[in-house]
């Protein structure tokens, strides 16, 4: 019999994009502390909260396969969480104007006492932003619950030149290394 697969995350992102694909999972969101640690890597810090989400929901659910993630954005090895509020939404926004920065999450399967994981990067390059746009974005609320405050799957399109790698990586969720874990976990 199949395992009962559990989304260990809130994100409806997350859920949208497993969908697509054809999952069939419940929702169980995690939640743990994402203090970054003083000095901690990006890489680090992904890989540490994703494991804690799935740890967390696995001992929830014991006989489940957990798929848990962490999505972060890098410069300049400083890691650019949710926005606390306009004024930090901006602060991160005037530093990724006109450059790239890495978009790395961490995805996790774990199930009984066995946990796999991959961290995917993607480059993303922004346009150069100006304070009026930047504050105009704010205004739509889009921006408070997502990694550096911008959705590329939403208004921040616009802001977007190209791309280096996996899409769903910076919508929150990269699908091909999901379902070659899962795949892997279930056989």
């Amino acid at each position: 019999m199949a395992s009962r697969i559990i989304l260990a995350s809130a994100s409806p992102r997350r859920k949208e994009l497993l969908e697509q694909v054809g999952v069939t999972f419940d929702v169980a969101p995690a939640d743990v502390d994402e203090t970054q640690f003083a000095g901690e890597h990006i890489e680090h810090y992904v890989k540490r909260v994703a494991i804690a989400k799935a740890q967390a929901i696995l001992s929830q659910f014991p006989d489940a396969t957990v798929i848990a993630a962490d999505t972060t954005v890098g410069v300049d090895q400083q890691i650019f969480t949710k926005p606390m509020d306009e004024h930090d939404a901006l602060r991160m926004w005037r530093q990724l104007s006109g450059r790239d920065h890495v978009v790395k999450t961490t995805v996790v399967i774990a199930k009984e006492n066995k946990i796999w994981h991959d961290t995917v990067s993607t480059l993303v390059y922004f346009k150069v932003l100006d304070d009026a746009e930047m504050r105009q974005y704010w205004q739509t609320g889009e921006p408070c619950d997502k990694a550096a405050g911008y959705a590329i799957q939403g208004r921040a399109a616009a802001w977007v030149t190209r791309i280096e790698g996996s899409y769903s990586n910076v919508v929150g969720l990269p699908l091909f290394e999901t379902l070659q874990l899962l795949e892997h976990s279930l056989a």
